[in-house]
């Protein structure tokens, strides 16, 4: 993601607009409020592209659990459908402020969510063909490689866009508490489905 910032051009990246500076000034007129809709609609179609690469690999990875471990299947896929919620939030909000169109959020967030049962299956059969043995096991070592491309999509997105997005339209510290909240959450699933 880090990438995909610095080799796009300022002017045609929707992360580079500096969005919570325009969005956190107070509108004046009709043009500054048309210009905190098209910022929110950017963000939104943002995270909905970012949460779609995001659920690709944890499709793969949920589908792949389930294979080895259908109890362990069942869990994980429980604590990624509690985790879809916030994303399809994410997606859906920013979108829906934006257009004031219902069915528009609504369709954003569920092809941003459709990625996970898509990427899971062409995930795997690319995975299978290029690293799996003649068994066609998968080396834990991909695996790991993959978790972790995951993982540090998320938290870049999620500090580097969502927080502070959150920040400049949340009143007082909300996007915080939802953030340890979200920790609470997350720690509290891990630990009751072991």
């Amino acid at each position: 993601m880090a990438l995909i910032d610095a080799v796009v051009p300022s002017g045609a990246n929707p992360h580079e607009n500096t969005q919570v500076e325009l969005m956190s000034e107070p509108a004046g007129n009709l043009g500054e409020i048309g210009i905190h809709e098209q910022k929110l609609l950017r963000m939104g179609v943002f995270v909905a592209l970012a949460i779609a690469i995001h659920n690709f690999p944890e499709g793969l990875a949920t589908f792949l659990a389930a294979l080895q471990d259908p109890n362990l299947g069942i869990a994980i896929a429980v604590a990624v459908a509690l985790h879809n919620i916030p994303e399809g939030i994410s997606v859906s909000v920013p979108i829906f402020y934006a257009t004031g169109n219902r069915r528009k959020a609504f369709v954003y967030s569920f092809l941003s969510g459709l990625s996970e049962p898509v990427g899971a299956i062409v995930a795997y059969l690319a995975l299978r063909f290029f690293v799996g043995g003649e068994s066609g096991a998968i080396p834990p070592q991909v695996m790991g490689v993959l978790f972790a491309g995951v993982a540090g999509i998320m938290v870049y997105i999620s500090l580097d866009e969502l927080l502070p997005t959150s920040r400049a339209y949340g009143k007082g510290h909300d996007s915080i508490y939802g953030l340890v909240g979200g920790m609470i959450v997350m720690a509290l699933s891990l630990l009751l489905m072991k």
